[in-house]
């Protein structure tokens, strides 16, 4: 495991999220009951960015498709709504985090 130093803790208020990079990654950080949770950005349906979906509790909805994930597991809660055509879309790729003093800190690999 690589963690890396993406943020700091002062950078999330309880509820929101935003989006990091590291090298070619972006990272969707959620801060929610109070705890860091780290997901790829990108929905693995068509690779919209979850950071500028919503976020209520710990479900992100992607702006796209409207898939929505549990940014604790990645687990897909909700597949896409395209008018009546049924699709499965794969889960978000869940990343550890940790914190360091006021530093989050994200494994990459």
């Amino acid at each position: 495991m690589a963690f890396v130093e993406v943020a700091s803790i002062s950078d999330l208020k309880p509820g929101s999220m935003i989006k990091v990079r590291h090298a070619q990654c972006e990272i969707l950080l959620a801060f929610v009951d109070g705890a860091y949770y780290a997901l790829n950005n990108r929905c693995p349906h068509m690779g919209g960015s979850l950071a500028d979906g919503v976020l209520d509790g710990h479900a992100v909805t992607c702006p796209r498709h409207g898939s929505s994930f549990d940014v604790r597991t990645g687990q897909v809660l909700q597949d896409p709504k395209l008018l009546f055509i049924k699709m499965k879309v794969a889960d978000a790729m869940s990343l550890p985090v940790r914190l360091a003093g006021e530093k989050i800190l994200v494994d990459t690999e």
